[in-house]
């Protein structure tokens, strides 16, 4: 094989489209995930690049068969909107530091959830609950001669915020369904990542395995409003949980002249996050735990999430046609992180897309995902320490549909 013409024909442009095709995978990820974490800017060979991009993603998850505390049909209605659609945005800056050293800066929102299924039988556990993130991350890599190739040591820092709010009905009483509660909550953390990376360029060859910390979250705090049912707005706190570590690897590799071959597996310990017991400001740490009041807990709620760990695995094709145009398909699976309660279960996802690069400095993306979300149930669900999940609500999903749309543009120098 001609290396060098293989090198001359793949250019940077497939390479992009093998990054715009991982990025459709935010098209409905298990546990709280949204963007995720991206570093792959940072492999970009120009000395200064940058990039934004956003998807958008649009999950028609539908609850039916719903049911409230007992399996009791509390006459709320049956079935429910079991997700909304979302933006997902990223930007990022890149720059080569001294000879060998390069450095990223980057803003994302790596983590998030949205259901709003309103008045259901499932009003007591979940009227509408909305979780957000923002990340502001700084890393760099040095690399050296190694082979063929080069050898990248990566390392870096992230700082994260999560904050959101949640309503549930509280008394039925109320004119219009108005008795709810709502809770809000914010908080931050810190973590790392290391990693590395061996590349041969002529022939559009890349390993890299990351590793992304734990997320430790020991300032979760608040307010519970009980207004609307005559209480009061009382200070609240969460116990300390993390948001999960990540360990990624990824590969490709040209495979012939004009195509390059990508693919990912990916773990997420979502386990970490099962129930978020939420005290009152001036409960004692040692009794904010999830459980009921003959066990000593001193929660007023809790968030429930009681995931498992997720899996994800993803292959794609892409192949330049000339100097201006490249595109790219992939498949993924995400193994669901529901087992028993919630509705986070299997997707499958086909994503594509295309790079327009009118100029070698500046490049422009576009691409498009549809996917299937798998059926299944949500009902009770006991965690290690005893404590069951689900029995406020229980509810049945079909084979739902979700799509995404996404966009990009690269410049560099």
């Amino acid at each position: 094989m001609n290396y060098l013409r293989l090198k001359a024909l793949l250019g940077a442009g497939c390479f992009s489209m093998a990054l715009m095709g991982a990025a459709m995978h935010p098209a409905h990820a298990g546990g709280l995930e949204r963007g995720g974490y991206d570093i792959d800017l940072l492999f970009d060979p120009a000395p200064f690049a940058s990039e934004a991009e956003a998807t958008y993603v649009m999950p028609d998850r539908k609850y039916k068969n719903a049911r409230g505390p007992g399996g009791a049909d509390l006459g709320f209605g049956t079935t429910a909107d079991g997700a909304e659609n979302y933006w997902v945005p990223r930007i990022g800056a890149k720059a080569q530091i001294v000879q060998g050293v390069d450095c990223m800066v980057d803003y994302s929102q790596p983590w998030g959830a949205h259901t709003a299924p309103g008045i259901w039988n499932g009003a007591f556990s979940n009227m509408e609950t909305d979780i957000k993130s923002d990340n502001y991350a700084a890393t760099c890599s040095y690399k050296m001669d190694a082979g063929k190739g080069q050898l990248r040591f990566i390392g870096g820092v992230f700082y994260q915020k999560v904050y959101g709010f949640k309503e549930s009905l509280v008394s039925p009483l109320v004119p219009d369904f108005g008795g709810t509660g709502r809770v809000d909550l914010s908080t931050t953390g810190w973590g790392w990542r290391a990693g590395i990376a061996y590349e041969i360029p002529d022939i559009a060859l890349r390993a890299s395995l990351v590793y992304n910390s734990k997320v430790k979250l020991d300032n979760l705090s608040g307010t519970l409003d009980l207004t609307n049912v005559g209480g009061v707005v009382l200070p609240i706190y969460g116990s300390t949980q993390y948001m999960p570590d990540v360990v990624e690897l990824k590969l490709q590799s040209g495979i012939a002249p004009g195509w390059l071959a990508f693919g990912a597996i990916k773990w997420v310990n979502w386990s970490v996050l099962q129930s978020v017991p939420i005290c009152p400001v001036g409960v004692p740490s040692a009794l904010c735990f999830t459980g009921d009041a003959a066990s000593g807990s001193q929660q007023v709620t809790s968030l429930d999430l009681m995931y498992r760990d997720g899996w994800t695995v993803s292959g794609g094709v892409g192949h330049k046609f000339n100097d201006q145009w490249s595109a790219a398909g992939q498949l993924t699976w995400d193994r669901g992180t529901s087992h028993g309660y919630g509705s986070q279960s299997d997707t499958w996802t086909i994503g594509g897309g295309v790079a327009y690069t009118p100029k070698p400095s500046i490049e422009f993306r576009v691409a498009g995902a549809i996917g299937v979300m798998t059926s299944g149930h949500s009902g009770t669900l006991a965690g290690e320490n005893g404590y069951v999940a689900g029995l406020d609500n229980s509810y049945d999903f079909g084979n739902d549909l979700v799509t995404a749309i996404s966009g990009g543009l690269k410049v560099k120098f």
